[in-house]
C-alpha cells in the first residue's frame, strides 16, 4: 500500500488536538462536555453539523506532563471516520512533522493474505511540513514492514533477491548476487556454512547506488527462517523467525529512503545482505566446527543458533575490503538486547563519539529513538576461544549484545568508521503510528544524522 495526504481543499473537516484541560475550541459548542468528552488519550469526539452530518472532531492527547509516553500521538486519530481532515489548530508541544510523519505511519495494513485495504481518514499535510519528503520516508518503512511481516514460505533467500532486484530497478541502483557453490569459490564460507543445509540456496545480494561522493556501506542480516540449526530453538521461540531478516528489510528500506529523499545524491551506497535460512539437513554445519572466514581468523561454532553474526561476517570483511567512509550493520541479532532495553529501543554501537552522539540526537528527533552501548575491550576475551580464534557464542549468557558486536567488530577492519544497530524489528503489541507485526528500526535515524556524519 502507498502513504499518502489528502489534497487541500474546502471540503475537508476540521480535527482539534487537545491536552488534557485545554480549553475546547468555540466551534464545538457544548457538545463536547455533554459527550463527557475530557481528552483522553485517543479519545474522540465527533461534532455534529446541520443535516446530520460532521462538523469536526476532537482528538484527545492526554496529559502533557505524560507526553513522552505516546510516540506520534496524532496518530491515534485513525479511528476517525474515512474522509478527508484538516488540523483546525496544533497545540503546543506537538511537532507538525512528527505529528505528519505519525499520522502516514499509521496508514499501514499488511493485507496480502487477508482482505484488502479499506479506505481510512487521511489529513492534509500540515503547512510548511514537506509532504513529498514525509511520503518518501513512510513508503520506506512500508516496504521494511512488507518484507519482515511476509512468512517464509513467500520470503526465503530467492524472493528477498527478487525484493531487492525490484528496488533496485525502481530507484537505478546496480544489483549482484553470488549464490549457491559460488560462495565457497569465492571465499564467503560463513555464508555458505550457515545457509548451505537448505533447500533454497543462500547468496550474498550486492546493491550499488551512485558513483561519487563518501562511501556508506550497510550491512543488513538477511537470515529469512531461523531454525536455530541443530541448535534447534524450541517452537515458541521459532515463531517469530520469519523476522530474522528485519535487518535486510531495514537495510532495503534505509536504501529506499536515501534514494527518494535525495540523500544518495551526494555519496556513493552500498548495501550488502547475506541472504540465508539456518536449516536443519545432514549438511549443516555443526557444534563445535571450526570454520574458516573470509577475513582469515577461524571460528569455533559453540551454538549454531548464533548464525547471524557468521553472515554478516563475511559481508562485512566483503565490504571493507573498500574502506568505506562509514560500515553500519542492521541485524535482528540477540535476545540480550531485547532483556537489556525492551522491544522499543534498539542498542547500537560505535566507537567515534561524534558519529555516536549525532545518530543518537537524531533518533529522539525524529521519533526513531536508538541507545548506545559500549563496545566494551575487557570482554573481548569472552569471544576468544581455546582452539580458534574467535568464539561464535561465548558461554556464561552475560552481555551478550555486547560480545556479539565486539565478533563483528573484529570484521568492520578497513572502513573508516563503524556503527552496529540490534535491532528487534518487531512491534508486539499496536501503538500510534505502529500497527503490531513488522517495523523498521534505526533507518530514520540514520537518515536524520547522515548530514552530520558523512561528508
Amino acid at each position: 500500500m502507498t502513504p499518502e495526504f489528502a489534497p487541500a481543499s474546502a471540503d475537508t473537516l476540521p480535527l482539534w488536538p487537545l491536552w488534557k484541560g485545554q480549553d475546547l475550541p468555540t466551534e464545538a459548542g457544548e457538545w463536547p462536555r455533554a459527550c463527557g468528552f475530557s481528552a483522553r488519550p485517543g479519545e474522540i469526539c465527533l461534532l455534529p453539523g446541520a443535516g446530520g452530518g460532521l462538523a469536526g472532531a476532537l482528538l484527545g492527547l492526554g496529559d502533557p506532563a505524560e507526553a513522552v509516553r505516546d510516540r506520534f500521538a496524532l496518530a491515534r486519530a485513525h479511528a476517525l471516520p474515512a474522509g478527508d481532515w484538516h488540523l483546525a489548530a496544533l497545540p503546543e508541544g506537538l511537532d507538525p512533522e512528527e505529528s505528519a510523519l505519525g499520522w502516514l505511519l499509521g496508514q499501514y495494513r499488511f493485507t496480502r493474505y487477508k482482505g484488502s485495504p479499506t479506505p481510512g481518514p487521511r489529513l492534509v499535510c500540515p503547512e510548511g511540513v514537506d509532504a513529498d519528503r514525509l511520503v518518501a520516508i513512510a513508503s520506506a518503512e512500508f516496504l521494511t514492514r512488507d518484507l519482515i511481516n511476509t512468512p517464509a514460505s513467500d520470503m526465503g533467500p530467492d524472493k528477498l533477491e527478487a525484493a531487492a532486484r525490484a528496488l533496485g530497478n525502481s530507484i537505478g541502483a546496480r544489483v549482484e548476487v553470488i549464490c549457491g557453490a559460488a560462495l565457497a569459490k569465492q571465499n564467503f564460507p560463513l555464508i555458505h556454512a550457515v545457509g548451505r543445509a537448505s533447500a533454497v540456496e543462500p547468496r550474498l545480494i550486492d546493491m550499488r547506488l551512485g558513483d561519487e561522493g563518501p562511501l556508506l556501506t550497510i550491512v543488513g542480516k538477511g537470515v529469512c527462517f531461523d531454525t536455530g540449526g541443530l541448535n534447534l530453538k524450541p517452537g515458541a521461540s521459532m515463531g517469530l523467525m520469519k523476522k530474522d531478516m528485519g535487518g535486510a528489510a531495514t537495510a532495503l528500506g534505509l536504501l529506499k529512503m536515501l534514494a527518494l529523499t535525495g540523500a544518495a545524491d551526494r555519496m556513493r551506497i552500498r548495501v550488502l545482505i547475506p541472504a540465508v535460512e539456518n536449516s536443519v539437513a545432514g549438511n549443516a554445519f555443526r557444534p563445535g566446527d571450526v570454520l574458516a572466514s573470509r577475513k582469515g581468523p577461524s571460528v569455533e561454532v559453540n551454538n549454531t543458533d548464533a548464525e547471524g553474526r557468521l553472515v554478516l561476517a563475511d559481508a562485512m570483511a566483503y565490504g571493507a575490503e573498500e574502506s568505506p567512509d562509514l560500515m553500519i550493520t542492521l541485524a535482528t541479532l540477540t535476545g540480550a538486547a531485547r532483556v537489556a532495553l525492551g522491544p522499543d529501543l534498539p542498542p547500537f554501537y560505535c566507537d567515534d563519539d561524534a558519529t555516536a552522539e549525532a545518530l543518537q540526537q537524531a533518533g529522539m528527533q525524529v521519533g526513531d529513538p536508538i541507545w548506545r552501548m559500549p563496545f566494551w575491550a575487557p570482554y573481548e576475551s569472552q569471544i576468544e576461544p581455546a582452539i580458534a580464534d574467535l568464539d561464535n557464542a561465548p558461554s556464561g549468557g552475560m552481555a551478550g549484545s555486547i560480545t556479539a558486536a565486539l565478533f563483528l567488530r573484529r570484521f568492520a577492519e578497513g572502513a573508516g568508521r563503524y556503527a552496529h544497530f540490534d535491532i528487534y524489528g518487531w512491534q508486539p503489541t499496536a501503538a500510534p503510528g505502529r500497527p503490531k507485526g513488522g517495523v523498521g528500526q534505526g533507518a530514520r535515524a540514520i537518515l536524520a544524522a547522515l548530514p552530520r556524519i558523512i561528508a
